[in-house]
């Protein structure tokens, strides 16, 4: 009996010794919960749908790599379909249910600005992949996003308007948050560069026909060019609309328009569209030695290849918001008030949309240089020259 307590006890010494042995890591390895809420389906699908394949690749790699720092992660999508119902409910459910260290998304403006307040209450960490600035500005403790500014978005538009003399020009917005945001954001900053918005509409985002507010516009023989701030489908059906009318004015688009998808819906109503974007669109065209080259070229080889579709600038969205929170949780461990606070730190941190540098006063962390104008040209987007 004593022998058989000496070598029970032994054996016990052994394996507290070997696990005293593992590197912190391994010894404190644990599950990382990661909540997504996206438009997989619905109007806003050609946003959410990307952001979600994305996501799904991305956790798949770490995951057969042994996860971050040998913690594994558990990626749990909830398609909101776009609606801000949804939305609320999705992220109760992954914050009080779930218990999820991190939120990624929602895709619109609206869900974020609907569940903004739900994880500062909670302490969750909300990486949106909505663009619009009211998302972080004013800054809330627990809420970033990785789309670039949309008021960064109008001075590049606004820029490229001076720079071919136009000065008057008619504002049209869809009626929804990051509609709403964009069009105070044109009427704002329009001072600053000479211009005058002589018309603004805002229009239903489920309209499938915006041919009278085309002949209302028309009208107004003062309008130079036509800035739209919505996403689909209003963004083809305005370009068809325009087109059909035989009005040739330039039309810009917001940042919103930077998926080939909305290309395709366009048609030939597509062609000469202006828009500012990320330089995910032709990462080839970069200099070598540019800090985005290397991860727009891997990314864009890595999704194509696995789904047999073009990369977006909205599925980059949601690539910058899981690799922001991977490095924070590389640098502090599963914790998420440390890594709250080491995102919020990050600095020249290279991403799909632009170099990221945040503070506690800047929870986006992009700035003008982030974007790069680009049109349409035979169904396709090329850099824009004027």
């Amino acid at each position: 009996m004593k022998k058989l307590l000496s070598t029970s006890l032994t054996i016990v010494a052994v394996l507290l010794a070997a696990v005293s042995f593992l590197p912190p890591a391994a010894a404190q390895a644990e599950t990382i919960k990661v909540g997504a809420i996206l438009a997989v389906t619905g109007p806003a699908s050609f946003l959410g749908g990307p952001e979600a394949r994305t996501l799904e690749m991305l956790v798949e790699e770490v995951n057969a790599k042994g996860g971050i720092d040998g913690n594994k992660v558990e990626l749990i999508i909830k398609d909101s379909g776009a609606s801000p119902e949804k939305a609320i409910s999705f992220a109760k459910q992954l914050i009080e249910e779930e218990k999820v260290f991190a939120i990624i998304g929602p895709s619109t403006s609206g869900e974020t600005m609907k569940i903004k307040n739900i994880a500062e209450e909670g302490k969750t960490i909300l990486l949106s992949c909505a663009a619009a600035q009211v998302i972080v500005n004013p800054v809330a403790k627990y809420v970033f996003k990785t789309p670039q500014k949309d008021s960064d978005a109008v001075r590049k538009i606004y820029g490229a308007m001076k720079d071919k003399g136009i000065s008057k020009i008619a504002v049209l917005a869809g009626n929804t948050g990051f509609g709403k945001a964009g069009k105070g954001q044109l009427a704002e900053i329009a001072p600053e560069y000479g211009i005058e918005i002589v018309e603004a509409e805002v229009y239903d985002k489920k309209a499938t026909d915006l041919s009278a507010v085309v002949a209302k516009l028309m009208a107004n023989k003062e309008i130079e060019a036509v800035v739209n701030w919505s996403i689909v489908p209003a963004q083809g059906i305005l370009a068809k609309n325009m087109r059909q009318a035989g009005w040739e004015v330039p039309l810009y688009q917001s940042h919103g328009f930077g998926n080939i998808k909305y290309v395709k819906a366009g048609g030939a109503a597509a062609e000469g569209i202006i828009f500012p974007a990320g330089r995910l669109l032709a990462p080839e065209l970069l200099e070598d030695g540019h800090p985005q080259k290397a991860l727009l070229l891997e990314y864009t080889e890595a999704y194509e290849g696995k789904y047999n579709e073009p990369v977006s600038t909205f599925g980059g969205h949601a690539y910058d918001a899981f690799k922001i929170l991977s490095a924070a949780i590389s640098k502090v461990g599963p914790d998420a008030e440390k890594a709250r606070t080491a995102i919020e730190n990050l600095k020249n941190f290279p991403g799909t949309g632009g170099v990221f540098n945040f503070s506690p006063a800047d929870h986006n962390g992009l700035d003008i240089d982030a974007f790069a104008m680009w049109t349409v040209k035979d169904g396709q987007f090329v850099p824009y020259k004027q």
